[in-house]
Formats: structure tokens, C-alpha cells, sequence
């Protein structure tokens, strides 16, 4: 205890050092971590991490509290951070580790639409989007502070474990900028926290465009060519490759004349009746039980969904287990309950992972 009655002053690193007891306690529970790690002094650099510390920081309702997150942040006490559709979960070091959560309500309709209506063919790739390289009337939209894709203070419920009395404590701010270094990693989850598929955004006609003056055959475009255009998974076409052109020899060979079938006889034909009547039928091939280490069918994105969450993993974290893009697991589980069609290659690493976590 330090004098006049307040608690004595804890350090930095012997909070953190607190706090990495407790998290290790968690993680043996099946918590996985997944920390605020900045490599310098700036929390966000790309246009969708800057883009959102700068509107949270436009509302003076925040002025007097985000200061003191800004410090949080960058001295590492955001220890974990997890961001699903409108919610984001967090633990904050402090005097204890603080669990901190932030509910966000949907993107409403109309400005969905809106913003949709304002992207339409001017976002050619999912590449372009992620990195923010948009046309300026488009990032306007985006960014617009009542208008864009930013949540608004009354859309936003904060709720921190701390004594701290406040609407917005100082725990509380330091997660509102370790979404913008989080959205420096993974732009998508902006678009995952407000209920919203980013790829209602990309102009497939322009892609389709463009990857064709890049000298992609006219006559078609291969399902791999389009998945490389859009940086997301496609589902197999079906189409079989164009047969191999022979060069025609100077000469036509004559064709062998087969040679006449041999005369059968009437006791070798009675022969071959008794023959067929005595065979033992084959027997039936039973079905096999699906075992449980089998990818279920048909494979729909609301199983996906349920499969991912249930070990914990973010989608960009699940991606990166299967060797494949976020966006293609954010375009597979918003097919909800309907089957999700996908390539041979890609089928085969679902199985692989379905069958690893399946037995841990």
C-alpha cells in the first residue's frame, strides 16, 4: 500500500510479467492468444488501420480517454485481441489482466447500399481493396464519418471488468487502437466486425476485363486464372482441356482388315448357357460408414463457420492454416447453409485440416 491509502505503483514490466501467468493459465484452458505487437511507435500505417484510429479519435466524446490507450497499446498491454462479427474481445494488463468487450452493431442496410452503390465499378480487385488502393470519391464514401463503414459512438457498447467508473476507461481505448494495428494486418475483419461481404464491392467485370488485355485467352478463362484475379477461391468449372492437335503424316496408312470370327458351335453355345446359369452371383458391396474424420457432405459454409470457431481461430488464422486467403474463407462461410463449391486442391487441404483437428 503507498501512502495517503493509494495502492503502491506497479510497473510496466511487472504487469506484464503478472499477466503472463495468467495468460499461460489460459492457454492450457485452450485460450489462443493472439497479442497487439507493434514494431515501432506507430500503432497503424495502412489506409484501413489509420483510417480507423482517425475516426475514433474525431469524436470529442473520446478525446479525454484515447490519449491513455495510445500508451497501452504501444507498451504492449493489449495481450490479446479478437475480432468476430460484431464483437471484439480483448485482455488488457494492468493492476490484473482487465477482459474488456466491445459490441458493435451491424452495418445498416441503407448505408451498405450506399456504399456499394458508390464503389460500383471502380474497385476491380479484392488486392486493391484490402490495401485501400481506391479511387478518392471512393475512399471518401468509405471514410465519410457519419456515412462510411466506421462505427458510429451510439453503435458501440463498451464493457471492461476495471474499477474505473468511466464509459470508456483507459483499457477500453487501448483496444479501439489495437483494432487499427489489427486492421493493418487484416483489413477484412473491418468488414467481418460490421456484418458486411467485402466482395459485394469488387467490380467482376473489370477483372474479367483486365485479366483478359493481360493476354488471358478470349475464348475462355480458366477457374485458377479468375481465382488468381480476385485473390479468392473459385469453384471448378468442369471444363476439360482442348484435345491435342495431330500434324497430318504425308501418307493415310491403310486399316488392317480384322480378321473373320471363328464359327461357334452349337455345343460350345449350350456350353456357355450352363456355364453362365452355374456362376455364383457377386456379391453385394456394402457401404462404408463415413467415419468421423471425414469432411461432411455436402460441405456448407455454416459448417465451416461452426468448424473454425469451435478451435478458436480467426479467419485469417484458419487461411493461413490451409495455405489459402482470408477472403476465400469470408466468400466460403457466407454461403451459409447452401454447399460450397471449391476446387479439387482446395477440397483436398479442407480434408487434411478437418482430419488434423479432429483428432486433437
Amino acid at each position: 500500500m503507498g501512502y495517503y491509502g493509494w495502492p503502491a505503483y506497479v510497473t510496466v514490466a511487472e504487469r506484464r510479467a503478472k499477466a503472463e501467468k495468467q495468460l499461460e493459465k489460459m492457454k492450457k484452458k485452450g485460450l489462443k492468444v493472439q497479442p497487439v505487437a507493434l514494431s515501432g511507435r506507430k500503432i497503424a500505417a495502412s489506409f484501413w488501420g489509420k483510417g480507423w484510429c482517425e475516426h475514433m479519435e474525431s469524436f470529442s466524446d473520446y478525446a479525454n480517454r484515447l490519449p491513455r490507450g495510445r500508451s497501452y497499446v504501444r507498451n504492449g498491454s493489449v495481450c490479446h485481441l479478437e475480432i468476430a462479427a460484431g464483437r471484439i474481445t480483448a485482455l488488457v494488463s494492468g493492476t490484473t489482466l482487465y477482459n474488456v468487450r466491445i459490441t458493435i452493431e451491424p452495418l445498416k442496410a441503407s448505408r451498405w447500399e450506399a456504399v456499394k452503390s458508390a464503389c460500383s465499378g471502380k474497385i476491380a480487385s479484392l488486392v486493391d481493396l484490402l490495401r485501400g488502393k481506391l479511387d478518392g470519391s471512393v475512399m471518401e464514401i468509405v471514410t465519410d464519418r457519419k456515412k462510411g463503414l466506421f462505427p458510429l459512438p451510439g453503435e458501440m457498447k463498451f464493457d471492461c471488468d476495471c474499477p474505473d467508473w468511466a464509459g470508456m476507461c483507459k483499457h477500453v481505448a487501448a483496444v479501439l487502437y489495437g483494432v487499427g494495428a489489427r486492421l493493418d494486418q487484416s483489413p477484412e475483419m473491418l468488414f467481418l466486425l460490421r456484418g458486411v461481404n467485402h466482395l459485394e464491392l469488387i467490380d467482376v467485370t473489370a477483372a474479367v476485363a483486365d485479366a483478359t488485355q493481360a493476354g488471358t485467352s478470349r475464348r475462355r478463362i480458366a477457374a485458377t486464372g479468375l481465382a488468381d484475379v480476385f485473390g479468392i477461391e473459385m469453384a471448378d468449372t468442369g471444363v476439360a482441356e482442348d484435345p491435342p492437335t495431330l500434324a497430318p503424316s504425308g501418307k493415310a496408312k491403310p486399316e488392317k482388315k480384322s480378321k473373320p470370327a471363328a464359327k461357334v458351335s452349337e455345343a460350345q453355345r449350350t456350353a456357355a448357357k450352363i456355364a453362365a446359369v452355374k456362376k455364383v452371383p457377386e456379391q453385394r458391396v456394402q457401404k462404408k460408414s463415413i467415419p468421423e474424420t471425414h469432411l461432411p457432405e455436402p460441405f456448407t459454409g455454416k459448417i465451416l463457420y461452426a468448424w473454425r470457431t469451435s478451435i478458436g481461430e480467426t479467419q485469417t488464422e484458419f487461411a493461413a492454416r490451409l495455405g489459402l486467403s482470408a477472403g476465400c474463407i469470408s466468400q466460403w462461410e457466407s454461403k451459409g447453409k447452401k454447399p460450397i463449391g471449391m476446387q479439387v486442391r482446395s477440397r483436398l487441404l479442407l480434408q487434411k485440416a478437418w482430419e488434423a483437428t479432429h483428432k486433437e
